[in-house]
């Protein structure tokens, strides 16, 4: 995608062996790429969400491994090194699954071979997400085609509006994104649409990270506080909602950024189709109730006391929007029923969100 018209993937390796990424918490006021030179740097950068985003945790995730066996390929350092990765961030199944993954590639090989096998296939499950996401977009642009087409023939402005939650563009995937492709493919294709972008506190994905990327590629958006869907829905102002996930559970239960669950319940109280954008490395098999079943991260308290913002003088300064020593619990993502999903979005196409309907994507 583009950054000031120039194309940038959100990681890519160096010529000399390590990985830069693109450090998200200092979006949107400042574009900064970090580099990563060992796999502490990659574990740190998943942990910190400097990287964030299923996808995008999966590669960087394998390039940690591949940057691991760079420095010790031993059967013990590639087990610590998995072990490490694996903690840094609990629920998005695509941390396991990209470790997994080299685990199971590197594990046969020689010891010789490995750090040469591994920036390989590191590279190739990169690049695989790359074309993942890509078709995830042909898929979902067809949905933006039938929306106007209903629209018109109802005599309705032919603009397709959408509400998204956090951020699911291609800033959380290596390129293309998951929830935001079919709103670029739509919007690449001539068909007329807007975004609404839900804020997504407390780390304001949306605002920060949403925005940027929807102004870089020149997309029409508006930025509304979390609580303003379900207004907006019942006004007749949303015709679709797309949201992105951290991982999906072989019945379809849907874990999302927190917020989510509220957005599908209005969206069903109004008839709005709830779509769900996701790679299907994303379903957790092993899973069926995304409620009882699914870890949910609980995350740092300052999140929510304190917010980071642009002063007028230029600087970027952090402040605290609660009283001193109120107690705050910061809860980073709440599982979506799918009962209230209309369909998953996915490289192989778009399935209902259910047991049946999804082992077509096995």
């Amino acid at each position: 995608m583009q950054v000031n018209g120039k194309p940038y993937r959100t990681i890519w390796p160096t010529a000399d062996h390590a990985v830069e990424i693109i450090d998200q918490t200092r979006l949107p006021h400042e574009f900064v790429t970090v580099r990563l030179e060992n796999m502490r740097d990659a574990e740190r950068a998943i942990r910190d969400m400097w990287v964030r985003g299923a996808p995008l945790i999966g590669v960087t995730a394998a390039y940690g491994v591949a940057l691991s066996m760079r420095h010790h390929a031993s059967d013990a350092a590639l087990e610590a090194s998995c072990g490490v990765l694996l903690a840094a961030r609990p629920t998005a199944v695509n941390l396991r699954w990209g470790v997994e993954r080299m685990r199971a590639f590197l594990a046969p090989l020689p010891e010789a071979e490995r750090a040469e096998a591994a920036w390989r296939e590191a590279a190739r499950i990169a690049d695989e997400d790359v074309e993942i996401n890509a078709s995830i977009g042909r898929h979902g642009a067809e949905l933006f085609r039938a929306m106007r087409e209903a629209k018109q023939r109802d005599g309705r402005s032919g603009v397709v509006n959408v509400l998204t939650h956090c951020n699911a563009g291609w800033l959380a995937t290596v390129d293309w994104g998951t929830a935001l492709a079919p709103i670029y493919a739509a919007f690449d294709a001539g068909i007329p649409l807007h975004v609404w972008v839900d804020e997504t506190r407390p780390r304001n994905q949306g605002a920060s990270l949403t925005a940027w990327e929807l102004g870089q590629h020149g997309v029409p958006h508006t930025v509304i506080v979390d609580n303003a869907g379900g207004h907006l829905m019942q006004h007749g102002l949303v015709d679709m909602v797309i949201v992105g996930t951290d991982r999906v559970t072989a019945r379809g239960d849907v874990c999302n950024k927190i917020g989510t669950y509220l957005k599908a319940l209005a969206a069903h109280d109004n008839g709005v189709p709830f779509y769900v954008a996701l790679p299907t490395p994303t379903v957790d098999w092993t899973l069926q109730d995304g409620v009882q079943e699914i870890p949910i991260e609980e995350r740092a308290p300052e999140e929510v006391t304190h917010i980071s913002g642009l002063c007028e003088d230029g600087q970027v300064r952090t402040v605290q929007v609660t009283p001193q020593g109120a107690r705050a619990a910061n809860y980073g993502f709440d599982v979506t029923p799918a009962r209230l999903v209309t369909g998953l979005i996915t490289e192989r196409g778009v399935v209902k969100a259910n047991a049946g309907a999804m082992e077509a994507l096995k």
